[in-house]
C-alpha cells in the first residue's frame, strides 16, 4: 500500500479537525484500492455483494450527492445523471464491476477535488444546503460533514476486512 495518510491535528478547531478527519479517511479508502487489479477490486468477503470497486464509486457518488446534489442545489452529473436509480438503487456498487481500478480512483479523486472546492467556497458550516428534503428541514454544512465522516469510516471499516481478504494487507 501507498504512504500512511496525514493524520489529523491533534487539537483542531472545529472546521479544520471535520475536515482533516474527512480528507483522512477519503485517503484511508483510496490505500485499500491502490495497486489491486480489477479482480481484486471484484472480490466478495463471506456472503456480503460489497467490493472495494464498489465502495470506491459508491464513496464516489455519495461526495457529488452531499456537495453537489445538496449543498448547490445542482443535479448530479455523468455517470450518474442518466442512471435510472429506481430502477436499479445499487447501480453504483454493482457498476463497478465493469470499470479499470485507473477510472474509480480517477472518478474518486475528481468527486473529491470538486467537494473540497466547494466547502472551500463555504464561509460558515451553519450554511444550509440548497436542496431541500421531502421532510423540509434543510442540513447545515456542518451534518453534512459529520455524515461524510461517518460514511467513509462505516465504508472503511468495510473495506478493511476486504483488503485483508485479498492479500493479507492490514492497516488504518
Amino acid at each position: 500500500m501507498s504512504q500512511p495518510p496525514v493524520e489529523p491535528t491533534e487539537a483542531p478547531n472545529e472546521r479544520q479537525g471535520l475536515e482533516e478527519f474527512l480528507d483522512y479517511y477519503r485517503e484511508v479508502m483510496r490505500r485499500k484500492v491502490i495497486g489491486l487489479d480489477s479482480t481484486a477490486l471484484n472480490k466478495t468477503v463471506a456472503a456480503s455483494s460489497l467490493t472495494l470497486g464498489g465502495i470506491i464509486k459508491h464513496l464516489s457518488l455519495v461526495e457529488e450527492q452531499w456537495f453537489v446534489e445538496d449543498i448547490l442545489g445542482q443535479e448530479l452529473s455523468e455517470p450518474w445523471g442518466s442512471v435510472d436509480w429506481q430502477g436499479d438503487r445499487d447501480w453504483d456498487f454493482e457498476s463497478a464491476s465493469a470499470d479499470t481500478p485507473d477510472y474509480l480512483l480517477t472518478l474518486h479523486a475528481e468527486a473529491c477535488e470538486q467537494s473540497r472546492q466547494i466547502l472551500a467556497g463555504i464561509d460558515d458550516l451553519d450554511t444550509l444546503v440548497a436542496r431541500v428534503p421531502s421532510s423540509g428541514d434543510r442540513f447545515n454544512v456542518r451534518w453534512v460533514l459529520i455524515h461524510m465522516i461517518e460514511e467513509y469510516a462505516r465504508h472503511v471499516g468495510h473495506a478493511d476486512l476486504i483488503r485483508e481478504s485479498i492479500d493479507g494487507a492490514t492497516g488504518d
